[in-house]
């Protein structure tokens, strides 16, 4: 498997599977100096991860990460405060699997004969043949994208020291769409929804509210309180909440990140319509970032919205359009184009159809895309199939273990992506005005 890795400067590296013994993250271009927790990546991951509702797939997952290298195990001088530091080496990040029971190992090896339509489970056969990771879908299962999640969460911090942040969000779901809001009301929203979910997330409040698994601890330490926590995850309750005060107090659907409460209320509605109908459904997630200066991009086979085009590389996304995207087909230029002013010494633009990037490259305006997310794969309904190894026609039985919609998951994913895009652009271009001569 050759396209693990995504990057130049921030370059990121994943591995694992759904029922592997976990996944890990190897990150090439971490600046020394920063610190990062557990604690904080953990808090990224519970985003995405399931069994936090109706709206998704009932495994248990904890999802709780172990920084493995890439920072100082202890002050490296006397005089010098930098224990668990960044240092510039290789980062690498541990996601161990703790929801792998062999009572559903038994089910996959049962059913991976006949592949689900719509998943990758003919295609990966046909490629990796007897040996391919079937089960729990292996590389190929939304499991992987925790790894995304935690790489994103780093490079998300090192954008916001140079004054760059990325929110995501769902913006439609089974049809239905949310209002326009600003981006500032958005971010607000976005932080609530966080602080929330820490308040009810029982791994969170089991380990890292309690302080039973601190970052200083050694990786035995910390692999010691997984192995125990993995004996008690069926019986971990999930702390109570009322919806309508959290609504009321926060803004917020506590189950579906969409900033316009009202909007989400619906969206949840009609998902769990079309689930009792056995079906699943789809939606789009739409990402921001703001504070990119102008001029960030690498034209001409990497320009900006080229990269961002990689978004389609999260499983379940089907199409990434910047800006107006494919409205554009359907405007004249008039309508279009950004036009452009000068106001108080700076340029302002009158609208941004293009996403904040023109050319491949950024205008300073702020950077808006969109993706795709198709309807889960994973259905309570028949379904016509094959056996990948006979090649005789079969009948697929309905399936209750499935996420009714993925795109209330993806929004996290989307939103991680883009950060290491973005960073790992913006550091060549750091790199590259650098190198400019010192009379320009």
């Amino acid at each position: 498997m050759l396209g693990c890795t995504h990057g130049v400067l921030f370059k990121t590296t994943v591995a694992g599977g759904s029922y592997q013994e976990g996944l890990s993250i190897n990150i090439q271009g971490v600046p020394p100096g920063y610190y990062f927790t557990e604690e904080e990546i953990y808090t990224e991951l519970m985003l995405r991860k399931p069994g936090q509702g109706e709206l998704t797939s009932p495994r248990r997952e904890a999802d709780v990460p172990i920084i493995y290298s890439g920072v100082n195990a202890a002050d490296t001088m006397p005089g010098f405060s930098n224990a668990g530091y960044t240092n510039g080496t290789p980062m690498v990040v541990l996601i161990p699997n703790v929801d792998r029971h062999f009572e559903h190992i038994d089910q996959y090896q049962r059913t991976n004969r006949t592949p689900r339509p719509g998943h990758a489970s003919y295609a990966s056969y046909m490629k990796y043949g007897s040996f391919d990771d079937a089960i729990g879908a292996g590389f190929f299962s939304g499991r992987y994208t925790s790894s995304i999640v935690a790489a994103g969460c780093i490079a998300k911090k090192i954008l916001k020291d140079h004054g760059i942040e990325v929110v995501s969000y769902v913006k439609e779901a089974a049809g239905i769409k949310m209002k326009d809001m600003p981006v500032s009301e958005i971010k607000k929203k976005a932080a609530a929804y966080r602080e929330v979910r820490k308040l009810y997330d029982p791994i969170y409040l089991e380990l890292f509210a309690s302080g039973k698994m601190k970052t200083s601890m050694r990786f035995f330490e910390k692999a010691a309180i997984l192995a125990e926590l993995e004996t008690r995850i069926p019986d971990i309750k999930k702390p109570k909440y009322n919806e309508d005060e959290i609504k009321a107090k926060y803004g917020i659907n506590p189950k579906l990140f969409c900033p316009d409460a009202d909007a989400a209320d619906a969206m949840h509605d009609e998902i769990v319509r079309i689930m009792q109908e056995g079906d699943s459904s789809g939606g789009i997630v739409e990402v921001i970032v703001t504070g990119v200066p102008a001029g960030v991009g690498e034209p001409v086979f990497n320009k900006l919205d080229g990269e961002l085009g990689k978004l389609m590389s999260i499983g379940t996304v089907k199409a990434v359009e910047v800006g107006c995207g494919i409205q554009s087909a359907n405007m004249t230029g008039s309508q279009c184009n950004d036009q452009m002013r000068i106001e108080n010494g700076k340029v302002v633009f009158t609208s941004n159809n293009a996403g904040g990037i023109t050319g491949g490259l950024t205008t300073g305006q702020d950077i808006i895309a969109r993706v795709a997310v198709k309807p889960t794969p994973t259905i309570a309904k028949p379904q016509q199939t094959i056996d990948k190894v006979s090649l005789q026609n079969e009948d697929l039985a309905a399936v209750t273990r499935r996420d009714p919609t993925i795109v209330a998951r993806m929004w996290p994913v989307v939103e991680a992506y883009t950060a290491l895009i973005i960073l790992d652009n913006y550091m060549q271009h750091i790199g590259y005005q650098a190198m400019k001569p010192n009379n320009q």
